[in-house]
Parts: C-alpha cells; sequence; structure tokens
C-alpha cells in the first residue's frame, strides 16, 4: 500500500516555495500527495472583479503547479486572505480534521509555528490541534516547513526561528520545483528578494550544502512516531 501524504498551505504558492521537491520526490516514490489549501491568497486586495478574475487564475496555477509536481488532489477551503484571525479557531481545525479523517495520511507537511504570516501560524496550531496523538489515529509523522518572505522574517525577538533537523535531498527534482514554481510566477519578485527564483534556488542550495546534499528542503520534526506492524 502506497503512503498517503497531505500538505496543509495557507496560500497557494506556499507549498511549492516550502516543500515542492519534497512533494516531487514522494509523488516519484509513489505516495498519495494530496494539498489543501485554506485560501486563495488574494482575497485581502479587493473584491472588485479583477480580483475575482486573479482569484481563479490563481486556483488554475494551483492546480498546474500540483500536476507538474505529481500531487494527485488539490482541495481548496474558504477561509479568508490574511484574516484566518477572524474565524473561530475550532472552524480551522474541524476543516483539518475533516480531510485528515477522509485521506487518512500517514504524514502531514506544513507551516513553521512562528511565520510572520498570520495563516502561515494558525495552520500550523490548527493541523497541530487536529493531529493530536490519540490512539491509532493515522498521522504518525508531523513536519514544518519554511516559506521565503514569510519563515525568515520573523525576528528572534519575537518568536523561536526555524532550525531545522530534517533534510530531503531534492537534487534531481529541482528543475521539477522551478518549472511548478513559474505557475506562481505573478508571485515572485525580483531578485534579491527572498520570494526570488534566485534566492529561492539558494536556499535550496544553502540546505543541501549544510548537510552534504547537492540541494535539500529543510523542516522541523514535530513528531515521528514508530509503530509496530
Amino acid at each position: 500500500m502506497s503512503k498517503t501524504i497531505l500538505v496543509f498551505a495557507a496560500h497557494p504558492d506556499d507549498e511549492v516555495l516550502g516543500c515542492g521537491g519534497t512533494i516531487a520526490r514522494y509523488a516519484h516514490e509513489e505516495a498519495d500527495v494530496h494539498i489543501v489549501f485554506f485560501t486563495d491568497g488574494i482575497n485581502a486586495r479587493s473584491k472588485n472583479k479583477e480580483v475575482i478574475a486573479e482569484c481563479a487564475a490563481r486556483k488554475e496555477g494551483a492546480k498546474a503547479a500540483a500536476r507538474i509536481l505529481g500531487a494527485q488532489l488539490v482541495i481548496f477551503g474558504d477561509f479568508p486572505d490574511n484574516r484566518m484571525d477572524s474565524v473561530d479557531f475550532l472552524d480551522i481545525v474541524q476543516f483539518i480534521e475533516r480531510q485528515v479523517n477522509f485521506y487518512t495520511p500517514e504524514m502531514i507537511l506544513t507551516h513553521h509555528a512562528n511565520d510572520l504570516n498570520v495563516d502561515h501560524r494558525l495552520v500550523h496550531q490548527a493541523v497541530v490541534t487536529a493531529c493530536r496523538p490519540q490512539p491509532d489515529h493515522c498521522v504518525h509523522t508531523l513536519l514544518f516547513f519554511e516559506v521565503p518572505s514569510s519563515t525568515e522574517w520573523q525576528t528572534p525577538a519575537s518568536a523561536s526561528v526555524f532550525a531545522p533537523n530534517w533534510f530531503v535531498d531534492i537534487t534531481k527534482y529541482m528543475s521539477i520545483r522551478v518549472r511548478a514554481l513559474e505557475a506562481y510566477v505573478e508571485e515572485m519578485r525580483t531578485w534579491p528578494h527572498s520570494r526570488s527564483f534566485h534566492a529561492v534556488e539558494h536556499l535550496a542550495r544553502w540546505r543541501g550544502a549544510t548537510v552534504g546534499f547537492e540541494a535539500a528542503e529543510a523542516f522541523m520534526l514535530g513528531r515521528n512516531l514508530v509503530t509496530e506492524r
């Protein structure tokens, strides 16, 4: 039986920035990878017709990126972009629980706890809450990724920093990751912005170099349960 993995990302593009190479690698290794988004990443800007069209285009970009990475399903929530703190926390948790109960993943990838972006932080906390280690719970591994232009923008004086202790070699999947990121080209910035193509590649090369790989994506391990077979 293939492994099932859920990626919980606050906004379309977070999944590629944070773990696109890892998604591609697991998909290549025949895992069933599904991506769950909470917001469209745009509707905070306004509600005019141009933005509505942009929201639709962003969702199509997310679907295109998922196809490039090899993910099987893309699920869209309907939470308010950059205003998830205006929603009852229980509603977020229950949305996650429905996905977990339906897909029964062994592994979940999601945001770091202390990103600058409020939606990222709430998704992290809601995932941890929904995946409490109760007896016979399906989720055995929780991994938290970094998102350029959010994780590193948080200050050490404000919260604990991202200190990775789990690395995935994505050397063979760098070109796939770049192609997937091109589906979000309108969200990318010019160098030396940290959400530029150059910066994203440099980060992967540096994360790899710190552990002896050509390129890697880095995570903080939240939990890993080793069970009897």
